[in-house]
């Protein structure tokens, strides 16, 4: 079996190496001025490897270990990773609907570099809307779950 601290570092060394994945591919994507279809899965490559490095430690070494240790910062932490995934459920919502009317009007296999996306659907403007909120949201309180989890390792496992 693996020790507490090689499975907190484990997990520690695999949220950190989630980090980049998130920025390279929210840079690629806006980056990009035409969202084709191979750009889209080029794109999401990327951000689902940062969240199945970020996702997998968590169900499978925090949150069983959470109940044991609940109080002060883990609480602290759990509920600023919980945010984190509120905010990307949302973001999901607007992601679903935009690639919906998207792929409805062909967009990523027939990119139109003049079309106005805002005009494929009365509720473009929401759904981007909640798009933008929930991938800055998540970013945001994922970097302060994820501080806050670095601070308790330091202390359960380095001082």
């Amino acid at each position: 079996m693996v020790s507490d601290s090689t499975a907190a570092t484990l997990a520690a060394l695999s949220v950190t190496i989630s980090f980049p994945f998130f920025l390279y591919g929210a840079w690629y994507a806006i980056d990009t001025e035409v969202m084709t279809w191979d750009r889209l899965l080029y794109h999401l490559k990327f951000v689902v490897t940062g969240l199945v490095l970020t996702t997998v430690p968590m169900v499978l070494w925090m949150i069983p270990r959470l109940m044991d240790q609940f109080g002060g910062l883990a609480v602290v932490h759990a509920f600023l990773g919980l945010q984190a995934y509120a905010l990307l459920i949302l973001a999901l919502t607007g992601i679903v609907r935009i690639f919906q009317a998207k792929r409805r009007a062909d967009l990523y296999r027939n990119p139109d570099p003049d079309a106005d996306i805002g005009e494929l659907h009365e509720n473009m403007g929401a759904w981007r809307r909640r798009l933008r909120v929930g991938v800055f949201g998540y970013l945001i309180l994922w970097i302060l779950a994820y501080l806050v989890g670095i601070y308790r390792y330091l202390i359960d496992y380095v001082v």
